[in-house]
């Protein structure tokens, strides 16, 4: 026969217990997802796929919703996260190494990577440098002894601001090449990859830099011949046609990882389920489809290591960009 004791010792128990489950968050109701450009470049793609797959894992109760918000480099996005989104435990704001390079250079006046909760990195994406079909440039060395005879003979389009990843990428390859004058290197700055791409394929621009996921379709039509990736080795699957700056001598790489910042002051349970929501999402066979068909590298630094990657990768791209002489 069981206790008075008993009974109020198990009583209590699944009072502690049921009070605990209750505390544990869970995302209610829509789940929103800022992409700090227009449709159509790689912030885009990060909350469309990603979105798509915390759905297909039932790691969110409804939908997610993409909310394109694009402006200086994702500054707007970053400022209204850190003044109007504070303590929202249901709000993703898609990041990248074009986040952490403009953050790197304070080109979000008077915020820092401090203000905002770094979640999680779900994959990298390299960058190429490619130009139209009919472009006059069949490989990487051609483009840049053009630039070394002159450093405007080619004008670049890319989806970051100027100073930002994109055009951060041409100066590390001329750099590696050996072009001089870096600063006079044209660059023409557009709100999303997609955007540059279509004035390259126009031929109102010479070359495209960007991402490898940002130019699929357009490597596809055969709109887009990618000169170089900028990578260690040659991508797998479809893309090992692709040659390495590396190969060609150029000394060049070029990795952006794929990822996500949530606003300050969220509970320390909410900002944990969403850093296990990414650890299941990226080892799931759905997101290794989506890397695959996309072109994204392994990259998942273990939750509580990926805040330090972030400050260091902020650390050196501010090294860099003084070195180059984009920033004093």
């Amino acid at each position: 026969m069981i206790s008075a004791k008993t009974l109020k010792w198990v009583a209590a128990a699944a009072l502690t217990l049921t009070a605990s489950s209750a505390m544990a968050f869970e995302p209610s109701g829509k789940v929103e997802c800022i992409a700090p450009s227009d449709p159509g470049g790689g912030w885009d793609f990060t909350c469309r796929s990603v979105g798509n797959v915390l759905e297909e894992l039932d790691l969110v109760p409804a939908s997610v919703q993409t909310i394109n918000m694009a402006g200086a480099g994702g500054g707007v996005a970053f400022a209204h996260t850190v003044s109007k989104r504070a303590g929202d435990d249901q709000l993703l704001v898609a990041a990248s190494t074009a986040t952490t390079t403009r953050l790197a250079q304070d080109q979000f006046p008077g915020m820092d990577a401090d203000m905002v909760n770094w979640i999680g990195a779900v994959g990298a994406d390299y960058g190429i440098i490619g130009v139209a079909k009919d472009s006059p440039y069949h490989n990487l060395n051609e483009l840049m002894d053009a630039m070394k005879d002159d450093p405007r003979a080619v004008k670049f389009a890319g989806g970051s601001a100027n100073g930002g990843w994109d055009h951060l990428k041409v100066l590390i390859a001329a750099k590696a090449a050996g072009v001089e004058n870096l600063p006079r290197i044209p660059y023409l700055s557009y709100n999303n990859g997609g955007e540059a791409m279509t004035q390259v394929i126009g031929g109102h621009v010479d070359a495209f830099t960007g991402d490898i996921s940002e130019a699929q379709g357009f490597m596809e039509s055969g709109d887009l011949r990618v000169l170089a990736v900028l990578s260690d080795e040659r991508l797998p699957g479809d893309l090992s046609d692709i040659p390495t700056a590396k190969e060609q001598g150029i000394d060049a790489v070029g990795p952006n990882w794929r990822g996500f910042y949530m606003p300050a002051d969220i509970d320390d349970d909410a900002k944990q389920y969403w850093v296990d929501a990414m650890d299941k999402l990226y080892n799931s066979d759905q997101w290794k489809k989506v890397m695959k068909s996309n072109g994204l590298m392994p990259f998942h630094p273990e939750s509580g290591e990926f805040d330090a990657f972030v400050q260091q990768q902020i650390e050196d791209i501010h090294s860099l960009s003084q070195e180059i002489g984009l920033i004093q």
